[in-house]
């Protein structure tokens, strides 16, 4: 990180960049990263750099180092547990290694008591590593940019749209109380931007955006930005189940 990288906004954009890294490895790239952490090799290390990639590597032979280190041997571990779990676990190991990080600039650049809770609230607001691998994010119930007006004009549900729920939702409003269509399907499309909003891309970890083309995978049910995944609208139009990078590169171990 360089000298200028001082303000609560720097190390919190660094902090981004190597998170954003380490989550390409483990879901987009995780072929690529399972191969690199061999177990016959000496004891390995997750790097996220603050360019959104990523590196598996040695440790600095610096001691002490100048940088707070990942966790050691993740390459030991790779063999002896489900692949998942193996996974899950680097994920843990690099949320402390991000936060470490992120701790050791603000005590660097003389943080103080009052940007330290700044930049904690600004790491606190994305989801975790360990919640984005492990798909903890909270799925929405339908693409909204899916779904017409004329309801038979509806594309086939590559991501999986629940029009059932929506039904039933709006069907229980008018029960409830008259109202014009024109304030129901406002309030429809309210409670669809507040579901949406806490859903978290499988792929870059980043919320979801109304104007955004988002695709489920039918294999583990986590949701991605099409373009995090290189899925056009046009495109999905033609896949009958489709499945994310991380689960098309899933073979028997």
């Amino acid at each position: 990180m360089e000298a200028r990288s001082r303000s609560v906004e720097d190390i919190f954009e660094d902090f981004k960049g190597r998170r954003a890294g380490i989550i390409k490895a483990l879901t987009t790239d995780v072929e690529d990263f399972y191969s690199q952490c061999d177990p016959e090799k000496e004891n390995l290390c997750l790097y996220g750099l603050p360019s959104e990639q990523w590196e598996v590597n040695l440790p600095v032979e610096e001691v002490p180092p100048e940088l707070p280190e990942p966790v050691l041997g993740i390459n030991f571990a790779r063999d002896g547990m489900q692949e998942k779990d193996w996974l899950s676990l680097v994920a843990v190991h690099s949320d402390t290694w991000l936060l470490a990080l992120a701790f050791y600039f603000g005590a660097r650049f003389g943080f103080d008591k009052t940007d330290r809770k700044r930049l904690f609230s600004m790491i606190n607001e994305l989801p975790t590593i360990f919640e984005v691998v492990a798909g903890g994010a909270k799925k929405p119930l339908k693409e909204k940019s899916s779904v017409s007006n004329n309801s038979g004009n509806k594309s086939k549900s590559i991501t999986k749209v629940r029009v059932s729920e929506t039904q039933g939702r709006l069907s229980k409003s008018l029960l409830q109380q008259p109202k014009d269509e024109e304030e129901v399907l406002e309030e429809q499309e309210q409670d669809d931007e507040d579901e949406h909003g806490e859903t978290l891309c499988g792929a870059c970890g980043e919320n979801y955006g109304t104007d955004e083309f988002w695709i489920c995978c039918d294999i583990c049910e986590k949701w991605f930005h099409g373009k995090c995944v290189k899925i056009t609208p046009a495109r999905a139009e033609h896949i009958k189940q489709y499945k994310c990078p991380s689960c098309s590169n899933k073979r028997a171990r």
